[in-house]
Parts: structure tokens; C-alpha cells; sequence
């Protein structure tokens, strides 16, 4: 079914598609005319497959359960934000916080991210097929996250136990973020989540893994003045 935000109005498509029509089950959708608009696609809890034509604004697929969501374009600040489960790719370039907060499922990104790409991750894992900003990584509790191309600067800072793949150069390491052993265990996981992604031209074993020295989160009676 296509929607055409041309002729409908962005509240009423996102109520449709929280809301199911349980007559005909309908579960395969084509957003048109996406226009930069925000929060397209958000609070989604039901399984389906949506297409969006075009570039949208910001928290697309904000808190996506379930939901297969495809944006082919760009996406502004926030897409996939507190996402709970469900698959999200984006086909473009993502703006700042890309997956922020998101507690599981999956998001792809085939361009670049900008910065805090994956802050405060809590489960999600994140595949970005080009490089990532400063402050990625940022207070990541859980979860993956995996960049093919390069990191800006702070990467993982105040990281608690979320494992970060690079491919290529890291700009600097954030407080606690030390580069880890990529042992087999985590190069057959990798090797995983690359095929997922459907990323052929990059090979498990060129990563490098990143992860806490579980220094601060650990209190020390020494600094206790």
C-alpha cells in the first residue's frame, strides 16, 4: 500500500500504521513524498515492511518495535532512537545520535554517521558501511556497534561493556575506551554481522576491537576526599 505525504497528513499515516487494519492485515507499506519530514514511522509495534521514498527529517523509526523499516535516503538527528526491536536501514548518510538509547534490534546505515553515533546504546547493534563522528560510542552500555570506515575523535568515552569494531583509523579514544584482543570469538560474531549486512568487501580479521578498561565505573577509595 502507498502513502503519499503529499495527500496525507504525517499524523494520520503514523496513526494507520500504529494502527492496523485488522480486516485486511495489510503489512507491506511504500511512504512517497517523505519530504524531510520528521518523526515519520515512530512508536511502530507490530511486525511489517515499510519503504520510504526519500530523505526525512528527525527520530525516524523512533522506538520501532518489530517493524522492517528501509529509508532510501538520508535521515536527520536520531533515527532509530530508543528502538526496542525490528530492523532499520538506511540507504543514505545518518545526522548526529543514529541509534541513540536503542535497547535492541538492528540499524544499518550505508553512508557515513555523524557524532554520538550509538550513544548510550543499551542492546541495538550498529552497522555503518562508511565512518562515524566524534563522541561515537558514547556511554554504550550493550550491544555492537561496527564501522567500516573511520571514527572521529572520543570514541566509546565513559563506554561500560558495549563492543566496538573499526575498520579504519580511530581520530582518539575516548575516557576508558583501550583498544581489546580480537580473538576468534569476536571475528566469527563479526563475521556474522557482516553477511547480515550483506558487506563482501570487508573481512572480519582487518578489524580492530574497542572496548571499557572498566576503570570508572568502579569505586576506588582513593578518591574519596
Amino acid at each position: 500500500m502507498e502513502l503519499d505525504l503529499k495527500k496525507l497528513e504525517l499524523r494520520n499515516v503514523n496513526e494507520k500504521l500504529q494502527n492496523l487494519d485488522r480486516k485486511t492485515n495489510e503489512r507491506d507499506f511504500t511512504i512517497t513524498n517523505p519530504e524531510g519530514n520528521h518523526a515519520i514511522c515512530a512508536g511502530l509495534d507490530k511486525e511489517m515492511n515499510i519503504t520510504i521514498k526519500g530523505h526525512v527529517g528527525y527520530y525516524c523509526a523512533g522506538m520501532n518495535k518489530k517493524a522492517n523499516i528501509t529509508i532510501e535516503g538520508n535521515v536527520g538527528t536520531g533515527v532509530a532512537e530508543n528502538m526496542m526491536s525490528g530492523k532499520v536501514h538506511v540507504k543514505g548518510n545518518a545526522s548526529q545520535s543514529a541509534g541513540a538509547t536503542a535497547h535492541g534490534g538492528l540499524l544499518i546505515i550505508d553512508g557515513d554517521a555523524s557524532s554520538r553515533c550509538g550513544i548510550s546504546m543499551k542492546g541495538v547493534d550498529i552497522i555503518v558501511k562508511g565512518s562515524v563522528g566524534h563522541m561515537s560510542g558514547f556511554m554504550s552500555q550493550s550491544g555492537n556497534l561496527i564501522v567500516c570506515g573511520d571514527a572521529g575523535e572520543a570514541l566509546g568515552d565513559s563506554l561500560y561493556e558495549t563492543n566496538i569494531y573499526i575498520k579504519g583509523n580511530v581520530k582518539s579514544l575516548g575516557a576508558d575506551c583501550v583498544e581489546k584482543k580480537m580473538d576468534k570469538k569476536h571475528i566469527n560474531k563479526l563475521k556474522k554481522f557482516l553477511k547480515n549486512a550483506e558487506i563482501k568487501n570487508h573481512k572480519a580479521e582487518d578489524f580492530k576491537r574497542y572496548g571499557s578498561a572498566r576503570q570508572l565505573y568502579n569505586f576506588k577509595i582513593d578518591n574519596n576526599y
